[in-house]
């Protein structure tokens, strides 16, 4: 098909002619990061190897450098999901508008700053990217999409093509290319809509544990074993598949699709490192969902710095005494088992002295969270991601069996965890973009619903924009979370990957949110509507599973080191 997009002139750009614009600005914008990867380097690693110190004092860069990176690497997932939408004749004016309207947005903002947060800007010189760099990354495909992509009227017709949306009509094509993916996340559509949907707000408002009756329609469906190999009595599903889901139970509610993180993760140590016996024990438990895991890491005092653990595991013949405090630990009342992080050599500093355990604890109740002897816990009250509950917990000589040391050898657990890392922060990344989502269809039910002045706020501009590029930016951070997906799924490292997707998506996700409240305008800060909820979930996303902070010091330190 040949699909006519708008410009200010109201001369259309021809479908053949944005596909050749993009490709373009896809090769001006990678000389750009290549530029920005230069001079950062110069700054971090003059002798060639990049210098700890040098890093952390340049961090604004380094950090600068990793969204750079990732605002290009969206641009090209971008075009890929053109191309193949172009292939087998989808790519229809919506999705040519949110083609040309990301690429124009941000074209603009490689060119004059990159937001960091709200109150950072990352501009060309500041990764020592010479002028020259930047008039030769201004070529005439670059100057001609910043100038179609980023005006109102392309703003506008977009949001008039979404309106429709929310009666089936969509958000634009996904390219899923897989019909027994469309098949799955259809299914995980309707059981949001039926069984979390209407409820997630009372859950949210009383504070609540998501019911277990829910939680076991969830393991019915699968959720708890897509990716366990199917001899573990798993679905054998890639992280693709796992992305669908994921997405569209964290539309319904962040804390149902979070549900399946810890198995995620637990499944994920368990099959990467542990031992014959472990998985077999261990893996069709989870994912049957007989057993609900949940991840013991963080210590109050360490954050992300897990090589300054200190809870200790000692042995005493068969059996290691756990003493020591974590915190941060979601659902951990209600879970049977504990991924747990520990030091197993006192005597060895950072991370080579850690250990991960297999301990298994008797799910709590609501009058006894945890009756496990040597271990107690607390409820840490939060503002959002409520539903599973976050909780402080002491160990003082809890007992763990030595045959639950995952592997069976001491001094391996960093090791194992940073195995997981990539399907975890991939994971999370279809966690934003499902809230993303969600705070998008909440703002436009509510625009299309409000009359102020004698019409719906869709009518207003501001309005309308805001949501078109909601609907843009959705699109954008869910195609950067399939690519990864589909690097891990091809067994590739990812770990930049990963972090660009989880990045980008807690970002987007947040933005959403803030958008659709600022919609709302006084509603939206009511507890009754359900955009006071989202505000306070996607909030989250920018911290846990690797804070913006960190994902982006992965990232720059990947490219630094020559990777991606």
């Amino acid at each position: 098909m040949t699909a006519a997009v708008p410009r200010p002139d109201s001369t259309p750009i021809l479908l053949p002619d944005l596909l050749a614009l993009t490709a373009a600005a896809v090769d001006a914008a990678d000389r750009l990061v290549q530029a920005g990867r230069r001079g950062v380097a110069s700054l971090v690693a003059p002798g060639g190897a990049v210098d700890a110190d040098l890093l952390e004092r340049q961090q604004y860069a380094a950090h600068g450098l990793a969204w750079v990176a990732t605002y290009g690497r969206a641009l090209t997932e971008m075009r890929a999901w053109a191309l193949r939408l172009e292939a087998t004749g989808r790519f229809g004016e919506l999705e040519a508008l949110m083609l040309e309207a990301a690429f124009g947005e941000y074209l603009a903002q490689l060119e004059g700053g990159v937001p960091l947060s709200q109150v950072e800007m990352i501009r060309p010189a500041d990764l020592g990217i010479a002028e020259d760099e930047v008039a030769a990354f201004r070529t005439p495909a670059v100057k001609a999409l910043i100038a179609a992509g980023t005006t109102a009227p392309v703003r506008l017709r977009i949001a008039e093509l979404i309106r429709d949306g929310l009666d089936g009509g969509g958000f634009g094509d996904a390219a899923l290319d897989d019909e027994t993916l469309g098949m799955i996340r259809d299914q995980f559509r309707r059981f949001g809509a039926e069984a979390v949907e209407p409820h997630a707000h009372d859950w949210h408002l009383k504070d609540e544990l998501i019911p277990i009756e829910v939680v076991d329609q969830m393991a019915e469906l699968g959720v708890f074993g897509l990716t366990v190999p199917e001899e573990y009595g798993g679905l054998g599903l890639g992280k693709l598949a796992m992305c669908v889901v994921t997405e569209e139970l964290s539309r319904a509610y962040i804390g149902v699709g979070s549900l399946g993180t810890r198995s995620e993760i637990a499944a994920e140590l368990i099959r990467l490192g542990g031992t014959e016996e472990q998985k077999t024990h261990w893996l069709p438990k989870i994912a049957s969902g007989e057993i609900l895991p949940t991840a013991v890491f963080t210590e109050p005092n360490t954050g992300s710095d897990l090589g300054s653990l200190r809870t200790r595991a000692q042995r005493n013949g068969d059996t290691y005494k756990i003493t020591g405090n974590k915190t941060w630990i979601t659902h951990a009342s209600r879970s049977d088992l504990m991924t747990l992080l520990a030091r197993t050599d006192a005597g060895e500093a950072g991370y080579r002295g850690l250990s991960m355990f297999l301990a298994e604890k008797p799910r709590g109740t609501g009058t006894d969270p945890f009756p496990a002897p040597g271990m107690t816990g607390g409820e840490i009250k939060v503002l959002g991601y409520r539903g599973m509950k976050e909780y402080e917990l002491g160990f003082d000589g809890f007992a763990v069996p030595a045959a639950n040391l995952l592997g069976g050898i001491e001094g391996q657990g960093f090791k194992q965890l940073m195995a997981t890392f990539e399907s975890a922060r991939v994971q999370t990344a279809a966690r934003a973009v499902g809230v993303a989502q969600n705070a998008l269809e909440i703002g436009l039910r509510y625009a299309l619903d409000r009359i102020q002045f004698g019409k719906a706020l869709i009518h207003f501009p501001r309005v309308a924009g805001k949501l078109a590029w909601m609907a843009v930016e959705t699109m954008v951070a869910r195609q950067l979370t399939y690519f990864a997906a589909r690097e891990k799924d091809s067994d590739r490292r990812c770990d930049i990957e990963a972090g660009m997707a989880k990045l980008l998506a807690a970002r987007v996700a947040w933005a959403n949110a803030d958008n659709a409240l600022q919609i709302h305008g006084g509603n939206g800060y009511a507890l009754e509507y359900k955009i006071s909820r989202v505000l306070c979930d996607a909030r989250i996303l920018n911290i846990f599973e690797g804070a913006a902070e960190i994902q982006a010091q992965v990232i720059a330190r990947g490219l630094l080191a020559g990777r991606n």
